[in-house]
Parts: structure tokens; sequence; C-alpha cells
């Protein structure tokens, strides 16, 4: 027997009825041929890991732009925060935790530079809008490997387009990964804010805190377990209703003190609009765009779609070095 099979009948055998099988999967767009070691969301994982896209991450903003100090996350460590918790919660509930790391490492792959001010950017000027979970599907099946995408399963896919929390994917390992989502950057960008002065521990909602813990570490445990407590044996990933009031609670208060604070408003200001710029620039000088990029579509019929994937896919410092090498406008 080979070792995928082993893999796969251990799986068959040991998980959750209600978890995702790697042998059951609905496949992949593209068929190929399994291999003899790797299941196929094992594949999905490691080629998500190799893509050039997933190692951009490590110079892309995860909550503040221009960080004083070398401790702050971007986002690939907020991936990899994610990635934590996700497979902390799929062994503890006895899903497929190699799925769950395929969404995870791959749910933020089509952020733009700048967060979600870069986000916002792309979505106020492109006529078709811009969402960065629909930008990480385009990415994996459309840009990276000189456009011919990653090929990945369909289970993987399905998580990375659903991990927004308005969504819903169709795997509790695609549900484990949009809680684990949230679950992350709460409390690593309080975190962060902490460090950065903008916060003390005694500005944070009394009740959230007392409850959840007092700090990241505790806030973090405590939440997985209610997670665990709560979705064992169940078709469903679920916390307590009064303990995600409590988180969301947190989440409402870094959007009002934080995210949308003066000091965070200084830094997006720096930035405001330059991804706007960037794109009509390319509007008016699509030859701009390396032809090794270009050449990953057929023709030149979504030029929209080719300049939004350009500009998404830069870093925050390609980006601003790009848009201060523009010419000066008369």
């Amino acid at each position: 027997m080979e070792i995928r099979q082993r893999a796969e009948k251990f799986e068959n055998e040991r998980l959750s009825p209600f978890a995702t099988k790697s042998a059951f999967s609905k496949g992949r767009k593209v068929y190929e041929k399994p291999e003899d070691i790797r299941t196929c969301f094992q594949r999905d994982r490691d080629r998500i890991i190799h893509s050039k896209a997933f190692r951009r991450l490590m110079h892309k903003t995860q909550a503040f732009i221009f960080p004083d100090g070398d401790h702050y996350r971007t986002r690939l460590t907020h991936t990899l925060e994610v990635s934590q918790i996700a497979r902390t919660l799929a062994v503890a509930l006895n899903l497929n935790e190699d799925l769950t790391e395929a969404i995870a490492l791959g749910h933020d792959l089509g952020h733009t530079p700048f967060g979600h001010l870069g986000e916002r950017d792309l979505d106020a000027v492109s006529e078709r809008g811009f969402c960065h979970n629909e930008q990480s599907v385009r990415v994996v099946e459309v840009i990276e490997k000189e456009g011919k995408g990653l090929n990945l399963s369909y289970e993987v896919i399905d998580g990375i387009l659903n991990h927004r929390g308005s969504c819903s994917p169709s795997t509790l390992e695609g549900k484990i990964v949009q809680i684990s989502d949230k679950i992350a950057y709460i409390n690593h960008d309080i975190d962060d804010a902490l460090r950065a002065g903008l916060l003390t521990v005694f500005d944070l909602p009394e009740e959230s805190v007392s409850v959840l813990g007092q700090n990241t570490k505790k806030r973090i445990n405590f939440l997985i377990r209610n997670i665990i407590e709560n979705s064992a044996g169940k078709n469903d990933i679920v916390m307590d209703k009064k303990v995600k009031e409590l988180l969301y609670k947190l989440r409402k208060f870094m959007f009002d003190y934080v995210y949308m604070g003066e000091e965070l408003k200084r830094e997006n200001d720096r930035v405001s609009g330059i991804l706007k710029k960037l794109y009509y620039y390319y509007k008016n000088h699509f030859y701009k765009i390396p032809l090794e990029f270009r050449g990953h579509y057929k023709d030149d019929t979504y030029r929209e779609l080719i300049i939004c994937d350009y500009i998404a896919g830069m870093t925050d410092r390609f980006a601003m070095k790009v848009y201060s090498d523009l010419p000066p406008r008369g």
C-alpha cells in the first residue's frame, strides 16, 4: 500500500464522520493523477507554501503600514497565526488538519498592499469591484505559475473564497479557518496596538477581557477551548453565544479606537489613494505592465482585471517605489 493510501485509510477510519476525507475530494478543475506519497490536500498545502504570492505576504501590511519596530505582524505572520489556531481546532475536533492548513495558508494570498485600505482603494476604482477573498482565488487559479494556476482541490478553493465573515464555507475545515481568522486578527492587532502605545490594557472593554482573558495567550486559549466544547460531536463550528458577543465587542472596540483612530488615520493618509493612482496610470499606460505578466492572459480583453491583478500582487514597498517613480503630472 502506498504512503498516500495509508494516509487516506487512516483518515477514513479515524477522523470524525463530519470531517472532509481526502480520498473523497471533489477533485481539481484539471485532473491530475494522485501521487504515491501525499494526499491531495497535502499537495495543495505545499503548492501554496511554494507559491510566489505566499512569499510576498511577508512584505504586506496587516494593520500597521509603517511600524516602528521589527515585532509587528505582517500579512504572513497573520497567516501563520491563523494556521496555528485552525490546526489546533481541527486536531481537537478530529477534522482534516491538512485541508484546514491549506485553506488557512491560502486565505489571504490575494490581499493588496496596505491592507484593507488598499483593498478599499481598488474596490472604489474597479468597475467589477474588488474583494481580497475573490482575488485570493484568482491568485491560485489564474495568476500563479505564469498563468497556469496551482490547480488546487475544490475544497481548498471553497475555503479560501468563503473565509470572510458573511460567507458560508461548505466544509467544517473551512468554517474553522473562518473563525480562526477573526480570533487571530482581533487578538494580535490588540497586541500590536499595545506595543505601539495606542492602547493600554485598561482601555480594553472590561467585560470582554474579564471573561476572555487579560492577555493574548489567555484569550486565544479561552476561545479555542470554548469552540471545542461547543462544536464537539456536531456538524458545525460554533462558540457560546455570550462568548461570541464579547469577542465581537472587542472587534468593535478595535474598529472604533484603533483601525479608525487618529494614529492609524495619519498612517493611512500617507498611502491613501496610491493604489487608485496606480490603477489610473496603468489604465492609460497599459503597456507599462510587464509583458511577462500580461502574457498570463490570452488577450487584453480583460484589461481592468489584469491591472487589478498586477497592483494587488505588489508588496507595500514595491507599490511605494512604483508610485514614487511615476512621472509628474503636468
